[in-house]
């Protein structure tokens, strides 16, 4: 109940607002007359209204209603009598509620106006809103004869261009900065104040000759507003469009009144100001739409990176718990026989006489043995802290070596026997060790599979390291004497989600290709027939940063 008449009290206060804000625009912009009507071209007021219908709702035509009735009696003091007064204001405004429900409901009329389309629409309907309150408030007032026939012409075109040309600027302006509400710093504000001295500066300029000249001349002219325009939506898009629009027709009407235009004159300006409005409007929304897709790429691309990362480190430990075991076993025979030689010192110490060159010799073999296990855990605790692309010069042989003991000890349990042909003068590469090393041990833990879901008896994998030319480049490359890859499966291989294991994330190929491109490489599989599968992997010598 309390949530209720808050709703009510908020919506009250708006509509309060908007009423205040109508009345005061039509006291404001009343120029002219028809016949004792208040009829005249431009119509702010009424923008300001439909901007509250498209987003709040038709109860705003209620409130547009009771501002008509109240601008006509109050403010315009017209001499049309009570009948006509609340027919012109329900017309009014069951024309417009009637469009703004149109829009919101069938056409689905973002109010944000992210895109051209929501523009278009806006404009369409608001078009067609100022038709339909045209023809109808016409055949009302031929039927009451406050107008003759002869007398549509000079009324109606007046009453079209004023309600479209207030929509037009007055309605995009208040979606923009009342109902969005732009976060707008205050350093930012500064920084735009040379830049909107200039502008209002160019756009007076441009009013002050197009107004002052007079007559047929002054609408040649008019395409000089087209300049200041264009310019703010380019370069701030629909807000820069809408502020620049507000200004032009701001200005153009006070000239326009100052130099005493008559009726006729100000709705011929104001059909050209329709033009420059629409023009305005496409523009700066065909802007704001792409930078809004720039930015939404941009945001898209930073969360695939960090997917790809979470994916890498993923596979990463992932890989690393399939190997848990049999590093455990790597680990533990150097530390079971630096234990076996460290009692052997001991002994060889305490026997009076003992042989210290032999207890030498131990202790000298104990320390390999420690360092031996100790390289093993700090290589594997490398390979796993490391997340984030990290580029140094690389050492090929050196890399493929760490990457061996990391997956000897698994192979070696599923007696696999593993070969490394790789050049101790291998030129360097650049790039990020730690990733690299993942694709190797991810091509060759691939290798071991095959290998072992095939009960291979005699398992061999051959890692070969060899410098190419034409270009520049290191091929490095994981054979073995497997079953092979079938003809579907090795045209989807790189695909995610592509797998011939029971529990496999198809991801490991994927984020290989993904590594070594990134590298400025490529991976492919070189041979896939049983006995003799091969998978390259190519990386340029000359110096990059990893992407």
């Amino acid at each position: 109940m309390l949530s209720r008449l808050s709703s009510l009290a908020s919506n009250g206060a708006v509509a309060g607002a908007f009423l205040a804000a109508y009345v005061a625009l039509e006291w404001v912009s009343f120029l002219h007359e028809y016949e004792g009507l208040p009829i005249t071209p431009w119509n702010p007021g009424l923008g300001v209204m439909f901007a509250l219908m498209v987003h709040a709702g038709s109860w705003g035509g209620l409130v547009l209603f009771v501002g008509v009735v109240i601008a006509e009696i109050f403010v315009l003091q017209s001499k049309l009598e009570w009948p006509i007064v609340i027919g012109v204001g329900a017309i009014i405004s069951l024309s417009y509620a009637f469009v703004a429900a149109v829009a919101r409901r069938y056409l689905r009329l973002d109010v944000g106006l992210i895109h051209l389309r929501d523009v278009l629409v806006l404009l369409a309907v608001g078009l067609l809103g100022a038709m339909i309150n045209m023809i109808v408030l016409t055949v009302f007032l031929l039927t009451f004869r406050q107008l003759d026939i002869h007398d549509i012409f000079q009324a109606s075109a007046p009453l079209l261009v004023g309600d479209v040309i207030g929509i037009a600027v007055m309605t995009p302006l208040l979606l923009q900065f009342v109902f969005r509400r732009p976060k707008i710093e205050l350093r930012q504000l500064l920084s735009l104040v040379p830049e909107a001295v200039l502008y209002i500066v160019g756009t007076g300029a441009a009013l002050w000759a197009i107004t002052g000249s007079g007559g047929v001349y002054g609408f040649r002219l008019f395409y000089l507003l087209f300049v200041p325009v264009v310019i703010a939506a380019v370069r701030h898009g629909l807000d820069g469009a809408c502020l620049g629009l507000a200004v032009t027709q701001l200005g153009l009407v006070g000239l326009l009144q100052l130099y005493g235009y008559d009726a006729r004159t100000f709705t011929e300006f104001q059909m050209l100001m329709l033009v420059l409005t629409a023009t305005g409007l496409i523009v700066g929304v065909v802007v704001s739409e792409r930078r809004n897709s720039d930015r939404l790429a941009r945001e898209a691309e930073g969360r695939l990176k960090e997917k790809e990362l979470e994916a890498v480190q993923a596979a990463r430990f992932n890989l690393v718990s399939s190997m848990a075991s049999a590093l455990a076993h790597e680990i533990n025979q150097p530390m079971t026989a630096a234990r076996a030689l460290a009692r052997s010192a001991q002994h060889i110490l305490r026997t009076p006489g003992g042989d210290l060159t032999r207890a030498d010799g131990n202790l000298t073999t104990m320390i390999a043995e420690i360092d031996h296990a100790g390289g093993v855990v700090r290589h594997m605790r490398d390979f796993l802290r490391r997340g984030r692309p990290h580029v140094s010069t690389i050492d090929i042989r050196s890399m493929l070596e760490e990457a061996l003991t990391l997956i000897r000890a698994e192979a070696s349990g599923n007696q696999i026997h593993i070969e490394l042909d790789a050049s101790n003068d291998l030129p360097p590469v650049h790039g990020d060790r730690v990733q690299l090393q993942q694709v190797v041990l991810n091509l060759m833990r691939n290798a071991i599979d095959s290998l072992v879901g095939a009960r291979q008896k005699d398992g061999r994998i051959l890692l070969v390291a060899r410098r190419l030319d034409a270009p520049q480049r290191i091929e490095i490359s994981v054979s073995d004497n497997g079953p092979g890859v079938g003809d579907e499966l090795a045209e989807r291989l790189f695909l995610p989600l592509t797998t011939s294991k029971n529990e496999g994330l198809g991801l490991g190929l994927p984020i290989c290709a993904s590594i070594v491109e990134s590298h400025g490489g490529r991976v492919w599989l070189h041979a896939r027939q049983a006995g003799a599968t091969e998978f390259r992997f190519s990386l340029p010598l000359e110096q990059l940063q990893v992407v």
